[in-house]
């Protein structure tokens, strides 16, 4: 059940990516930053981007500005958008998929600051823990390099697979499997189908908020990063350089780090994500890129 791994970020290339772009909408608009009281956000289509995002514009309303926010589901297209000048900023990924994104695309765009943890785990509609998984079980994991690493490193901690030893989990693929004694087969999906492709295989990798999406909760999953090894997949507000020098990064990031945006994600999924505003970003992606 081999899928041939594809290079993170081969669905964006040249004028395709342009054609898209004019397909959605998100083409020849008026230019992010030629109003000053306007901030132009493309964010992604989910509870924990779009609530916070709900609350950042009343917030920033309050204070004089409008938050134009353009929701989408694509996890290719918000960055090109904001790395040519189309959008302020954008809301949709982490830190990790990020630096992988700017390798791959050499795109324009930094981490403005942290919005929420994204912690993932390994879940199954089949079995109810590790051990019980046959030899031979299909297990589906992100096909994105960024993610493509967490599940085979939770599995090496849990003693079920064994990988190589002191690699980075960002950079973790099947080709570091030494060894796997249940001949487990891992699949490799577009992250945003992985609970569409639960119940076909006999374990998945999820993030916490997909697996929410089809009831599933942090309890559930057979295997569960701790909060130590999720830290490069703090998802953040990214924009070009030099955005948050600029008055209109500083009131956004205020906006997003309000008591308010706080309480809501601290009422989520039961706190499951967390909203770890006091880290240095600059030192984590320092950390990170060795």
């Amino acid at each position: 059940m081999a899928i041939t791994r594809r290079k993170l970020l081969t669905l964006a290339a040249g004028s395709a990516a342009i054609l898209g772009l004019t397909s959605c909408g998100l083409a020849g608009g008026q230019a992010a930053g030629s109003d000053d009281k306007t901030i132009k956000m493309i964010v992604t289509e989910s509870a924990p981007s779009q609530e916070p995002t709900k609350i950042a514009q009343k917030l920033l309303a309050e204070d004089g500005w409008t938050l134009e926010a353009t929701y989408v589901t694509d996890i290719v297209q918000p960055n090109h958008v904001v790395s040519n000048g189309e959008y302020d900023a954008n809301f949709f990924q982490h830190g990790a998929y990020l630096e992988q994104f700017k390798k791959d695309q050499n795109v324009d765009v930094e981490p403005a600051f942290y919005t929420y943890s994204s912690p993932a785990g390994v879940y199954s509609n089949k079995y109810e823990s590790i051990e019980e998984l046959p030899e031979g079980a299909t297990i589906a994991l992100p096909v994105d390099t960024a993610n493509n690493g967490r599940a085979l490193a939770m599995f090496d901690k849990a003693g079920v697979l064994k990988v190589t030893e002191g690699k980075s989990v960002l950079h973790l693929s099947q080709n570091d499997i030494l060894q796997n004694p249940k001949k487990f087969k891992f699949v490799e999906v577009d992250q945003q189908s992985l609970s569409k492709t639960l119940p076909d295989v006999d374990a998945g990798f999820l993030f916490v908020r997909l697996g929410a999406e089809i009831g599933l909760a942090p309890e559930d999953a057979l295997l569960f990063e701790e909060e130590e090894e999720a830290l490069p997949y703090v998802n953040l507000v990214a924009a070009k350089p030099g955005f948050m020098d600029t008055e209109k990064g500083k009131a956004l990031e205020s906006a997003y780090h309000s008591e308010e945006v706080r309480e809501w994600y601290a009422n989520y999924l039961d706190g499951a994500l967390g909203t770890p505003w006091d880290r240095d970003l600059k030192a984590d992606f320092a950390s990170w890129n060795k």
